[in-house]
């Protein structure tokens, strides 16, 4: 194969029309003076041979260790195939949507849970679809460390992604590119100018000071709304949490805003309310330290579960420790909950602590925390001072955190998910309360008054006669809730 140098790539890469100038318009609605199109390449089997070349070599050189590759797609899907047929590497293929038959699955290939995999990717802007595709390789059991691109605009994707613990590593920046076409007049000083303020001014990652106050960028990521946005765009804003969005695109999919509390003590009633009632619900609820008879193959059912049907699974474990003692309850012990649960939850009482602990462990793997900032609990003193501390350390790491266990919305950025307890169908006129405090609150006050997300219902359909008969009165209800909320927003 023939040698090629990072400058004669560009110039080719400029003579297959791969790198245009003018006036384009992004996937953002923004326009630019330049457009990366990798996807000419496929037309070009030499020129893909050693774009491939110098991906793997840069691979080499950092001297990266894995056990298997997985393409972005579509694009970098035919560079991860050269890379790994020429140097007999295992590779993953991540589709963009789960089948309705077959396996099922949303990643295909051998491998086994805690196995590391080399994400390739051909250009990358604000580094979201290296994020998306580790998250759901996440999802199943796979690290993601480190990402090779060929193309780097230069406007925040390293950062971002450094951020949540990928280390992006590009074959060429934009002002490279920019440089080896001016040298070789290919574009004139005016052009190479206007690319280069264009990349500078439209930066997408927006970092934190040691503080934890932002620093502010041209894209903002939390923007106060006066006009309500549904569940399908706040998915697609551009810095929520890939689990917000994950959540967010379930709901929106199955028409749900459920999630089941399911306090029950056997594993066999967990996985049966799992099975039952998973395609009603977007999120299914735990308390895994009362099952009598835990063991861990429990778990693993529970997460085929969780992705046959199409919810996250929260683990309500409630952490309230300090940062290493919630570390390990996080990854270690008998439950192992880090292994298994997309979501956890976490007191603000410790302080930042506690997030930090949970976050070095969850954070790498995909997962989300929530903070209890309110309690339907009587007498609950998680109000007032309390809320405002649990709502700025959630700002603060944001990265991690996406959204509150709250009795009503506390916050109008719509990145941020809110989650409401205690929730049950009014009975005879009146709302109930337990023994021990509970009060609960409709589903319609709760979503379409309050403001909150997602009805968390136990209670309310564990006790009733048909729980499946139950949970799509709570569906149902809750979503004819949001659904109004929306609409009336938009009058």
């Amino acid at each position: 194969m023939e040698e090629v140098s990072i400058d004669s790539l560009i110039l080719k890469l400029h003579d297959v029309n791969a790198v245009k100038f003018g006036e384009y318009k992004l996937k953002s609605g923004l326009l630019t003076p330049i457009y990366i199109d990798l996807r000419v390449l496929v037309s070009h089997p030499a020129l893909m041979n050693q774009v491939a070349k110098l991906i793997y070599q840069r691979v080499q050189e950092e001297g990266l260790q894995f056990d298997s590759v997985c393409g972005v797609p579509y694009t970098a899907l035919p560079l991860a195939t050269i890379i790994c047929s020429t140097h007999e590497l295992p590779m993953l293929i991540r589709r963009k949507e789960a089948k309705d038959y077959g396996t099922k699955r949303l990643v295909e290939g051998s491998f086994q849970a805690g196995d590391t995999c080399l994400i390739i990717e051909d250009t990358v802007t604000s580094g979201s679809s290296i994020l998306e595709t580790a998250e759901v390789l996440n999802r199943e059991g796979l690290k993601v460390t480190d990402a090779v691109v060929l193309m780097d605009r230069e406007q925040g994707g390293v950062e971002m992604l450094a951020s949540h613990g990928i280390r992006l590593l590009p074959i060429i920046s934009m002002f490279k590119l920019l440089s080896v076409l001016l040298e070789a007049e290919r574009i004139d000083a005016q052009t190479a100018q206007s690319v280069r303020k264009f990349i500078l001014d439209n930066n997408t990652y927006r970092p934190k000071k040691e503080n934890g106050s932002e620093v502010p960028a041209s894209k903002k990521p939390c923007v106060e709304l006066k006009r309500e946005l549904g569940y399908t765009d706040r998915a697609k804003l551009p810095n929520i949490h890939p689990l917000a969005s994950k959540l967010l695109s379930i709901m929106e999919e199955k028409q749900s805003n459920l999630c089941v509390s399911a306090d029950v003590t056997s594993s066999e009633e967990l996985l049966q309310l799992a099975e039952s009632l998973g395609p009603k619900i977007c999120m299914l609820k735990t308390h895994i330290d009362i099952l009598k008879d835990y063991s861990a193959p429990c778990s693993q059912k529970l997460q085929a579960l969780a992705q046959e049907h199409n919810f996250l699974i929260f683990e309500d474990r409630k952490f309230a420790d300090i940062g290493n003692t919630v570390k390990h309850q996080y990854e270690g012990g008998l439950y192992q909950i880090s292994s298994w649960s997309h979501v956890v939850n976490a007191h603000a009482v410790p302080g930042p602590g506690v997030v930090e602990g949970l976050r070095a462990v969850g954070k790498p793997l995909g997962h989300g925390c929530l903070l209890i900032a309110q309690m339907s609990s009587r007498g609950s003193l998680a109000t007032g001072e309390y809320t405002k501390a649990a709502l700025e350390m959630a700002e603060q790491y944001s990265d991690f955190v996406f959204g509150f266990i709250c009795s009503s919305k506390i916050t109008q950025k719509p990145e941020f998910i809110h989650m409401t307890p205690g929730v049950q169908m009014q009975t005879g006129g009146k709302l109930k309360r337990d023994s021990f405090g509970q009060q609960y609150t409709s589903p319609e006050e709760v979503v379409y008054t309050k403001g909150s997300d997602v009805i968390i219902v136990g209670r309310g359909i564990l006790q009733a006669s048909d729980r499946l008969k139950a949970a799509e009165l709570y569906r149902k209800s809750g979503w004819d809730a949001y659904a109004k909320r929306v609409s009336q927003s938009a009058q």
